[in-house]
């Protein structure tokens, strides 16, 4: 085994009650269908054969350094709580630090039953693996917070779900796995002790700035803020926005419902299990602030005065959706081609959006369309995009470069839902073309290229995708 990763493995030096050791379960035929070499070189891994790499990605050989483990935590789950969730499915091989100096955690994903599994196999299938490759890397090229994919292994084994279906291997790289829910669980339980440990940990791993427990919650308020107005610029809805899928390093983590819009819609819901549209487009900003609130909850249970830290902690929740506001009106602002946006910009930008809504256009290609010629061509009411275009080109006399600052803004190329499924369908088959397509071109979503014109277009009336799912 020629594989070499260095491991410093920092989570596992933590007592028992935040994880059980767990190795993976073996599989049966493991066959590497990608590895990540960009990131596995950021990671200082030193890659074996591809025999190797499919050992090791599926479980099948733990190697050397690496110290398996299962997290706990608990979560809000669509508002419930559920008082221990934990990883079911996933088992954390340790951490590197790399080429960067950046400590990232190493976690198979879909690697057997662990503790926490809840009478659920811990197996994934090869849909929501190669969905969460894709879409996770067209994250990271959009310079979006994300998780990052590292590999992916069939297991030449069934997983059954409404049917029998190929099962395969994620291999997901974090900054940390630590969520808003592994606080909760904690500090539900009363466990002060281990709260204490949990807050000083994640301070000098992600926020070393940061001072105390409302330090930490400053920190990981202003990252996520930042996060969702990026989701919100480039149409993404997350569908499942749980306290145990809130990453308090900020990055997007957990792709199951997930889903870019196509027509733009406010109340877009893709999640087959969000019947009350709780996690909607246009509800990300509010959930993400109340989330935080959970956060703010948790940790105060580990403050001498409960009093202080309620009305510091509420100080500090409140302040978010204006950071998110702010946050927001940058991206929308760069999206129109305003390098500086101010205050006043905000009606220019959602009297836009209502305009897009009302002609039912597409979101990227729409905004695209803004730095070129054929904007108007977006609309089925032209008159109406002139109307606004108007006041939009006397704002721009101002600014110094738009087109360059629209189009650093505005992707070309998104992951589409329609091309997704399309190439699921075809890698169940055997065929992994348009897998590796998908990923060619969406590693340069802003650059306008030719050759993949035709993942520009929407989708056909036949081809839209209406309900995603959690793929567990």
């Amino acid at each position: 085994m020629n594989i070499m990763i260095p491991f410093d493995n920092s989570f596992a030096r933590l007592p028992d009650p935040f994880f059980s050791r767990q190795n993976p379960s073996p599989v049966r035929a493991p066959r590497l269908v990608a590895f990540n070499e960009d990131l596995a070189g950021l990671l200082g891994i030193q890659p074996g054969d591809r025999e190797d790499l499919a050992e090791v990605f599926s479980g099948n050989h733990v190697p050397v350094g690496a110290e398996p483990l299962a997290q706990l935590y608990a979560g809000h789950q669509f508002g419930q709580y559920n008082p221990q969730l934990g990883d079911g499915r996933a088992v954390l091989l340790g951490e590197t630090v790399g080429t960067d100096g950046q400590r990232r955690d190493i976690q198979l994903k879909g690697a057997g039953r662990t503790p926490y599994s809840r009478g659920g196999d811990g197996r994934a299938w090869l849909g929501p693996v190669l969905r969460e490759y894709v879409i996770s890397e067209a994250m990271h090229a959009l310079g979006i917070p994300t998780t990052r994919a590292l590999a992916a292994v069939e297991t030449g084994e069934p997983v059954y779900r409404e049917g029998a279906m190929p099962g395969a291997v994620l291999t997901r790289v974090a900054a940390s796995h630590l969520r808003v829910g592994t606080f909760q669980i904690f500090a539900a339980r009363g466990d002060v002790a281990s709260l204490k440990r949990l807050t000083a940990y994640a301070i000098e791993r992600h926020y070393p700035q940061a001072e105390g427990p409302m330090g930490l919650l400053t920190a990981v308020r202003d990252a996520q803020a930042r996060t969702i107005a990026q989701w919100m610029g480039v149409g993404f809805v997350h569908g499942v926005m749980n306290t145990d899928n809130s990453a308090i390093s900020g990055e997007t983590i957990d792709y199951g419902p997930c889903a870019f819009m196509d027509v733009y819609d406010p109340n877009t819901v893709f999640s087959s299990i969000d019947r009350m549209g709780r996690y909607a487009y246009s509800n990300q900003p509010d959930i993400a602030v109340w989330n935080l609130a959970q956060l703010a909850t948790a940790l105060i249970r580990q403050l001498d005065d409960p009093e202080a830290a309620v009305a510091q902690a509420t100080e500090i929740v409140h302040a978010m959706p204006g950071l998110i506001r702010q946050n927001w009106l940058r991206v929308f602002g760069a999206k129109i081609g305003l390098c500086d946006p101010a205050d006043a910009d905000a009606e220019l930008i959602t009297d836009l959006l209502q305009i897009m809504a009302d002609n039912q256009t597409d979101f990227t290609n729409g905004f695209r369309a803004l730095s070129g010629e054929s904007a108007r061509d977006q609309f089925v009411n032209p008159a109406a995009f002139d109307a606004w275009a108007s006041g939009w080109q006397a704002r721009l006399r101002a600014e110094t470069d738009p087109v360059a600052v629209m189009n650093a803004a505005n992707p070309a190329l998104i992951p589409r839902n329609h091309r997704m499924e399309q190439m699921i369908e075809a890698a169940v088959a055997g065929d992994y073309t348009m897998f590796r397509r998908l990923n060619a071109a969406l590693a340069r979503p802003y650059a306008d290229q030719p050759e993949y014109a035709d993942l520009t277009r929407p989708p056909k009336p036949d081809e839209v995708v209406a309900a995603t799912f959690c793929g567990t």
